[in-house]
């Protein structure tokens, strides 16, 4: 997933559920990665139309990302035109529940990178969820349980977009996944899917919600709606957030856990 992962466990805890808990991150880029060729995920992708059954795992990524697409008419879309089709989009994937298969309808390939790493985190802190308190960080995406070695909820800073190393806010949370999208890690890297161009109303969204692959969406989608649309996106989720304009003007949430 191109990231550091790290897991801060609070008390003493049996090794090889740390290791389980760190599993989770192989398993979930090994399949899911659009980067490698033997990958669940290309190998579904290069079977244009044909319904295929595939891994829970690929299952759960692709159907919940193309629920995101839908959600947002198209501004967030996991889909990424190839050659052979250049007006692709969320739409050329179905996804049948009954029968649990996805069929790719043309040829595109799929970037689940909005949610592989938030589905990662959530296995993560399933594995976990025994010790009671910990803390997992995966490229500045959080998932907090239980309470720190202070014997308070977590505290957990948001990214200032424009100064380095600089926080803009810091929230407290417990039994809850942080989730940030960016323009400041790879430039406009994020593009709205509606026009395939990088989204440019926002600088930085964060997403606090109650597992991370929904935080991690949702952040990516807000950016890309823009703050209006995204505080609206966010408000009907029923989740909370902060979303910052490239002039630092802020959009957030009623009820944003402040430390």
């Amino acid at each position: 997933m191109g990231t550091i992962v790290t897991i801060d466990v609070v008390r003493d805890a049996p090794g090889d559920c740390v290791d389980r808990a760190f599993a989770w991150f192989r398993e979930i880029e090994s399949r899911c990665t659009r980067f490698d060729e033997r990958s669940e995920l290309r190998q579904l992708s290069s079977r244009v139309g044909q319904p295929r059954s595939v891994s829970d795992i690929l299952f759960e990524a692709v159907r919940f990302a193309i629920a995101v697409a839908h959600d947002t008419d198209g501004a967030f879309d996991p889909t990424i035109q190839s050659a052979a089709a250049d007006d692709v989009s969320y739409r050329d994937v179905l996804v049948d529940a009954y029968a649990r298969t996805i069929t790719v309808q043309r040829p595109l390939t799929l970037d689940l990178g909005a949610v592989a790493k938030g589905l990662a985190i959530d296995a993560a802190a399933r594995e976990l969820q025994p010790l009671g308190d910990f803390a997992i960080e995966a490229g500045g995406d959080v998932y907090a349980a239980g309470h720190n070695s202070a014997g308070m909820k977590w505290s957990i800073g948001i990214r200032h977009p424009r100064a380095d190393r600089e926080l803009i806010d810091v929230i407290r949370v417990s039994g809850m996944a942080v989730c940030s999208s960016g323009d400041y890690e790879r430039g406009a890297h994020i593009l709205d899917g509606r026009r395939r161009t990088p989204a440019v109303g926002v600088a930085g969204a964060t997403v606090i919600a109650v597992n991370a692959m929904l935080a991690d969406a949702l952040a990516t989608a807000a950016f890309v709606l823009g703050p209006q649309a995204g505080l609206a996106l966010l408000q009907r989720h029923g989740v909370e957030g902060l979303i910052v304009t490239p002039s630092l003007e802020r959009f957030e949430t009623a009820n944003l856990p402040r430390a």
